[in-house]
């Protein structure tokens, strides 16, 4: 394609440069956590390429410790490709070759990015194995621990609040009694789905493209590279990396990214329920319902003086939102499987990532500065909560639903307790009232 000027403080080539000037779109640069796991993956191919007597010794030497260096972050401003560029993600893969090539030549040994970083590979296989290499490290090292923590915090909470009795609601009216732990025993519970669906991702997208070469069929590669390569990175992840059982498959559809996306989407959708309840509770603290009062974290107003609002969980909300349309974008690329290849594996790749770090920093974040530090205020929860006409629904085994919607409608206009106007509308006595009525009793059905 004719002669192209490359800035020679660069470690880069021609294609890696047509690229750069080629995509000038969005400044979104591929994930720093993808250019690290296609580095490894690099590496894993050199040595099973030397292994199998494919590339002599002291170029694969050269390649495996340029490409271990910027699997270790280093080098990171090799790589100035865009996401959005070659669906294929062609380019990117020719900016790793090119970068090894350069920075493992020497006087002695000359390194060729295409035949020798790239022997037995293609960009079709080679680029949707680093974006499942890249997912399932993030889940393992980063995504699953975060959500742990998080459930793991909501649960030590919740220990502390088991005889915190408090207003239940349902469509947002005043409902049955239930305990606080009982509240977050239910956020707990969405949070361990999530971790069950992240890991059911992670087990699957470990299955990789690698070996496939263009198509699937894995021409110009020895057959065992693929698992070769999966085995030798195990040893450095360990984690359960494999060739997939249909490299057609892995190389075509992205199927296995759409999993990690649906937890994404479905850890997002628990964060905005808890950060919402987070909300409420503690809105007010005057005209809300006051039941808690999150940690201070900073001026709420910059009009009113001693406004403190709930930015945490804000910010959980727009992370959650965020996330949603990452979601649709997957989904979207997902679909452009054409034939044998797909067509939108760097954004794939971007938004995944792109999630994951959204959700790991909101679950500690909601965590330690959030559930971890909320403070219940007890005299609103049980001033609410002994004006509650609906208590009267455990009278129903008693006295029946008419006579108990009777007493709860008198209690409402009259602005009385509950057990006053039972008093008066039945033949139960004041002790059998509230030992019925008896709101933590009620949280335990007994």
């Amino acid at each position: 394609m004719g002669e192209l000027k490359v800035p020679a403080d660069k470690k880069w080539g021609a294609q890696t440069q047509r690229a750069v000037e080629n995509f000038q779109i969005s400044g979104y640069m591929m994930p720093e956590q993808y250019i690290k796991a296609l580095a490894l993956l690099k590496w894993s191919l050199a040595s099973a390429n030397s292994e199998l007597d494919l590339l002599p010794s002291e170029k694969a030497d050269a390649i495996k410790d340029v490409a271990l260096k910027i699997s270790e972050g280093e080098f990171a401003d090799q790589f100035p490709v865009e996401v959005f560029q070659s669906g294929s993600a062609t380019s990117t893969n020719m900016n790793m070759n090119e970068v090894i090539a350069n920075l493992g030549s020497n006087d002695n040994i000359e390194i060729h990015p295409n035949d020798d970083v790239n022997l037995g590979q293609s960009s079709n296989d080679v680029i949707p194995s680093a974006l499942s290499i890249c997912v399932a490290i993030y889940l393992h090292e980063h995504m699953i621990p975060a959500a742990a923590h998080l459930e793991k915090t909501i649960n030590e909470k919740a220990s502390t609040l088991t005889s915190v009795v408090k207003m239940g609601r349902t469509h947002l009216q005043d409902a049955m009694p239930i305990t606080m732990a009982q509240e977050l025993g239910g956020w707990s519970a969405s949070i361990r789905d999530s971790i069950k669906q992240f890991e059911n991702a992670l087990e699957e997208i470990q299955e990789i493209a690698i070996g496939g070469t263009a198509v699937g069929t894995g021409v110009n590669t020895h057959p065992d590279i693929g698992r070769r390569a999966c085995e030798l990175m195990n040893k450095r992840t360990g984690l359960d990396f494999k060739p997939s059982s249909d490299l057609f498959h892995a190389i075509s559809s992205q199927d296995r990214s759409l999993l990690a996306s649906s937890a994404n989407r479905s850890l997002a959708v628990a964060l905005t329920k808890i950060a919402n309840d987070l909300r409420w509770m503690g809105s007010g603290p005057l005209g809300g319902l006051g039941e808690i009062t999150l940690p201070a974290l900073q001026p709420g107003s910059s009009i009113m003086p001693g406004k403190v609002n709930p930015v945490i969980p804000e910010s959980v909300c727009m992370v959650a939102a965020q996330v949603f349309g990452h979601d649709a974008t997957v989904s979207r690329a997902a679909q452009s499987g054409n034939f044998q290849l797909n067509l939108m594996l760097s954004l794939i790749a971007y938004d995944l990532i792109e999630s994951m770090k959204l959700l790991t920093n909101s679950c500690y974040a909601l965590a330690d500065k959030a559930i971890k530090g909320f403070e219940v205020n007890l005299d609103n929860i049980n001033e609410v909560l002994g004006k509650n006409p609906i208590l009267a629904t455990a009278l129903n085994s008693k006295i029946g639903y008419e006579a108990g919607a009777k007493i709860v409608k008198k209690a409402y206009q009259e602005k009385r307790s509950i057990i006053d106007v039972a008093l008066e509308e039945t033949d139960l006595d004041e002790k059998t009232l509230k030992d019925i009525l008896d709101p933590l009793k009620l949280t335990q059905n007994r």
